[in-house]
């Protein structure tokens, strides 16, 4: 516990919320905290929580977005509490716990809290759950919190969840989570905020640090500068430290060694200025003593996941506008402040208000196989804050399919293996197969290098067993490369899960080409016959090496890294594969498919490895689902050329896409036409048993199979809400034209016909009035008007005039409402 704590003993502005926090958290599951950086309330509030009755003494749990934060958060609230830490107030990281039997407060990286939760579902010891700094939207936040709200529904109600933020979407999320809004106003000093010259993207480190030398001369105090990776503040690095040799130009980003991430944090022993050149690892959490003048580039680097090609990539991107609002705010902890933006007004009026989560951006994988391992059937059906794009699910159970986590949709025994393993469920996969066949010691070197930025540079090709042996001789010699040390570590911490020494005998680079293999089964790589370098993957992609790397010439390839250009990719790690090793992956499969060109069913036997064809021929027999199977494919594909898409169906589709939007309450089907090709299958199915060439596809009446998907009920509504046709005075039934985006539909008729029709027809229960696009006798469009009342007292007039003088042998009346309509020709006496 702790004792004789004073929290407005704190010269902290989120004191002055505690007791509200206090009691609501006494009344309720689940609150949102809106503070600025500063306020404290990362350190301050939850300490000041911990004695509190309704927690039953058990723990505090507080997510952090990055390690470097969850440290530095742990040791400030340890230093606070007068404790040491690990004592009262500790923290898990990856591969690093500093806790004991005392700990009452842990700071953890949020993906941690998922281990928990797989180990304790009911989170049993844990009072208080707190996501802090929630606006980054990690994907480990996302998942923790749709688990926790599922605990405190199902399980324990007692459970109290905390949202904390600076800069966050506080009405959305609080309508989302039903949960209250407490603000603290924070004590921020005013912040001057400037836009200069914008930055060439292709040059931002360089362009940055020319901007910043006239400022150091115009403004005391340290610097905070924000670029968007590493390779930009070792560009602005050099510049600075040339041009402004006094002050102490220092990086700060995630992959430093405490130590120097310390040296940028806390203030100079000497005294001299710091020029602190940050990722966005300092937007957020971590406080820098001394900061007066944020620089901002306006850029940054995230993770992009791309469902097409099955991989990610990192991908310079624009910030948000709470995410410059957060980096400017920088600049007034401590005393009035300037920011400096690089880039125009008009370009910030365009930026986004808010970040985009990573669910949306990210591989999958990991947490389909958390969701699956907590007994989740369907994610689809959790409550999420933003649910995860169909598409990218979809590919992250084949990925654990094909590494044999997933069968069928459920978990296999070898998954539950694989899931134990806290790394990515590739690499999981690796290292359980090089266990199973004594290569475990190779399997951990390769699984280090694999997680870490390469050592060795694309200068020194591609070959993965180059890293491996500059690992072995670091250990065995001391041979020392940058960033080997780092991955050396990380290998060690897998080396100590399974409780294995170090190897650093040569490397079998067959072996590691088999163990990529099994990580990465869609990335074998078959060599292109005659295409020197270029590989054909066995995921359909294509990619190449350089002419002169020494895996040029090889036949077959395990691909690690490879980038996800369009076209022709190209490989930056992989590793030589012997072509009898895959045996074990050969699969034969009788393949159907729809010959587009001459119109008519191919079927034969196929050898391969994913995409990689290795054999074929003809198939004598096959089974009728499968002709049916590539039929449909052929209309997913090329449906929109292939079916008979005439006006009368392009008019149902538009009747019932224009329902849709106008009840999106009510359950209308998604009918454009790219949605009715993709799902062919739903609704084609029955009626493609007798197609046998092109031809017998515009032979299908698509407008009686799309109407006979509805039910009976639907098929009512859509005529009485949408119907055909529309009756006017003079007895004609006139068509109505119904728009592809639900905009207002059209009734053409002639003037002449509408006599006597005082009010605007309406359709959807009488919510949409129709466009009446007027017409002559001819035929001739005459006027558009929503506003039929308003059309007979003034706009006729004028029309009357120009239909008089085209049609003088018809009657135009001066009182067209009471008039008798016409449906053919009635001329005047």
């Amino acid at each position: 516990m702790l004792q004789n704590f004073d929290y407005n003993s704190f010269d902290l502005p989120v004191a002055e919320i505690i007791s509200e926090v206090n009691k609501h958290l006494s009344e309720s599951n689940s609150l949102i905290i809106q503070a600025p950086p500063g306020a404290g309330k990362s350190t301050l509030l939850p300490l000041a929580l911990l004695n509190e009755p309704w927690l039953q003494g058990k723990k505090i749990l507080m997510l952090e977005p990055r390690r470097l934060a969850t440290k530095s958060i742990a040791t400030r609230m340890a230093d606070m509490s007068n404790t040491k830490v690990g004592d009262l107030v500790g923290y898990r990281i990856r591969f690093e716990s500093v806790v004991s039997k005392n700990t009452q407060l842990e700071v953890i990286t949020e993906g941690i809290l998922t281990r928990m939760l797989h180990s304790d579902n009911a989170l049993e010891n844990v009072g208080l759950v707190i996501f802090d700094e929630f606006h980054e939207r990690n994907l480990h936040s996302e998942v923790a919190l749709a688990l926790c709200r599922e605990v405190q529904e199902v399980l324990r109600t007692d459970l109290r969840i905390l949202l904390m933020s600076a800069t966050i979407d506080t009405p959305t999320l609080s309508e989302l989570l039903g949960a209250k809004v407490i603000q603290s106003m924070g004590r921020q000093y005013p912040v001057e905020v400037f836009h200069l010259n914008e930055v060439d993207e292709y040059a931002i480190g360089e362009d940055t640090a020319r901007q910043i030398i006239p400022l150091t001369k115009k403004h005391e105090g340290d610097f905070l500068v924000f670029l968007p990776g590493q390779g930009d503040i070792k560009k602005a690095e050099a510049v600075l430290r040339k041009a402004l040799p006094n002050d102490l130009v220092l990086p700060l980003y995630g992959q430093l060694p405490p130590g120097a991430q310390n040296r940028a944090i806390m203030p100079d022993p000497a005294g001299k200025r710091k020029i602190v050149l940050s990722t966005d690892i300092a937007e957020t959490s971590l406080t820098i003593d001394g900061i007066k003048v944020v620089v901002d580039s306006g850029f940054a680097k995230s993770s992009k996941f791309d469902p097409r090609t099955g991989l990610s990539r990192l991908v310079l991107h624009r910030i948000s506008k709470d995410s410059a609002d957060q980096r400017s705010g920088r600049a007034g902890r401590l005393t009035a402040g300037h920011s400096y933006r690089l880039w125009t007004k008009s370009v910030e009026n365009q930026l986004a208000e808010f970040r985009t989560p990573e669910l949306l951006e990210a591989d999958l994988t990991p947490m389909v196989l958390d969701m699956k391992a907590w007994g989740q059937e369907d994610i689809r059906e959790m409550t999420w804050l933003t649910p995860p794009p169909a598409g990218t699910l979809h590919l992250a159970e084949k990925t654990l399919e094909a590494i044999d986590a997933l069968e069928e949709g459920e978990m296999t025994p070898h998954g539950r293996e694989i899931h134990a393993v806290p790394t990515h469920p590739r690499i999981a996969h690796l290292l359980l197969y090089a266990k199973k066949h004594g290569k475990l010691g190779l399997g951990t070197d390769i699984a280090a290098i694999l997680d870490e930025r390469d050592a060795l540079g694309p200068d020194a090709g591609v070959d993965l067993n180059l890293r491996i042996e500059a690992l072995r001789r670091y250990r065995d010699r001391g041979v020392t490369i940058p960033r080997i040390k780092k991955i050396e570590k990380l290998a060690a911490s897998y080396r100590s899960m399974f409780k294995i020494a170090a190897e650093n005998k040569p490397v079998d680079p067959w072996m590691t080409g088999l163990l990529l293999a099994y990580a990465y089964p869609e990335r074998i790589a078959a060599a292109r016959p005659g295409n020197n370098a270029q590989f054909q993957l066995a995921n359909g992609k294509i990619a190449q090496i350089g002419h002169r790397d020494d895996l040029a010439h090889e036949s077959w390839l395990a691909v690690a890294h490879v980038d996800a250009r369009e076209g022709m990719g190209k490989i930056w790690l992989a590793a030589p594969l012997n072509p009898k090793d895959l045996a074990p992956m050969l699969k034969t499969k009788e393949v159907m498919e729809w010959d587009r060109k001459k119109g008519g069913l191919i079927a034969h036997t196929e050898v391969r490895i994913g995409a990689i064809i290795l054999g074929k021929r003809p198939l004598a027999k096959f089974d009728s689902s499968l002709a049916k199977q590539a039929i449909l494919e052929a209309v997913k594909e090329e449906g929109e050329l292939l079916l008979d898409w005439n006006d009368e169906v392009i008019q149902l589709m538009n009747r019932v896409q224009s329902l849709k939007k106008w009840n999106p309450e009510q359950n209308w089907p998604t009918w454009t036409m790219a949605n009715l090709c993709d799902t062919a299958d739903l609704w084609l199915e029955p009626y493609v048993s007798n197609i046998k060439q092109n031809e017998d596809f515009k032979k299908l009446n698509l407008k009686e199979i799309l109407t006979s998907s509805l039910d009976y009920e639907m098929q009512k509504e859509l005529d009485r809400l949408a119907p055909k046709t529309l009756s006017v005075p003079s007895g004609s039934k006139i068509s109505i034209e119904y728009q592809e985006n639900g905009d207002t539909p059209r009734l053409s008729v002639r003037l002449q016909e509408l006599f006597g029709l005082l009010e605007t027809p309406k359709v959807n229960d009488g919510k949409i009035p129709v466009l009446i696009e007027m017409l002559s006798p001819g035929f001739k469009p005459v006027q558009l008007t929503q506003d039929l009342k308003s059309f007979w007292t003034n706009g006729y007039f004028q029309v009357k005039k120009e239909l008089k003088r085209r049609y003088p042998k018809h009657e135009w009346p001066d009182d067209p409402v009471s008039a008798e309509a016409v449906r053919g020709v009635k001329r005047r006496n």
